[in-house]
């Protein structure tokens, strides 16, 4: 299983350029799909909080999933795994950089790429939107989030934070409305 583990998220690592958004997909096939290591919920929940706390999201998943899947020995694993790639990559890019800088071959490819990490960026985001509680409230939260990233009018943390408090608010006035203790 450590193998396994170590394999999927070094493979993740590996073919997925742009980040933890862009790896979400890949992460989603294989830890909810292919290995159903963690459910559909556990999988929205992750993504959430990966993006909410301090780190890549591509480390704070495989951290998580590794834990869930074989304790503290998993979580290093698996942070191993999806570490490795972009560390190699790195070391490689920086020792080269200069020599690559101006080519124009390089610049075209990495002007696909973009294309490419946009559209897995896309479809994380309308698979989660499928998955995601439908009322006035989320289309509301979406509608102001989307306009402010895309004005640039706050960063993406504190969009994050502001959703991540209305939503506490909300769940705690819902409970609350219930009836029911909080």
């Amino acid at each position: 299983m450590y193998l396994t583990l170590f394999w999927t998220f070094f493979k993740i690592g590996l073919f997925t350029f742009g980040g933890g958004y862009a790896m979400i997909p890949f992460i989603h096939r294989f830890g909810v799909d292919k290995y159903k290591w963690i459910s559909e919920d556990e999988f929205m929940n992750i993504i959430t909080i990966a993006e909410s706390t301090p780190g890549p999201i591509a480390i704070n998943s495989a951290t998580y999933i590794g834990h869930k899947v074989k304790g503290v020995k998993g979580s290093l694993v698996a942070t191993i795994g999806v570490s490795i790639p972009s560390i190699v990559i790195i070391i490689l890019i920086a020792a080269f950089f200069m020599q690559f800088k101006e080519n124009v071959h390089v610049e075209y490819a990495f002007k696909g790429v973009r294309i490419g990490v946009s559209i897995l960026i896309l479809n994380a985001a309308i698979r989660m939107f499928k998955k995601l509680d439908k009322n006035y409230l989320s289309f509301i939260l979406i509608f102001i989030g989307f306009s402010l990233l895309l004005f640039d009018v706050l960063s993406v943390i504190y969009v994050i934070i502001i959703g991540g408090a209305i939503g506490i608010i909300t769940q705690i006035l819902k409970v609350r409305g219930d009836g029911h203790a909080a």
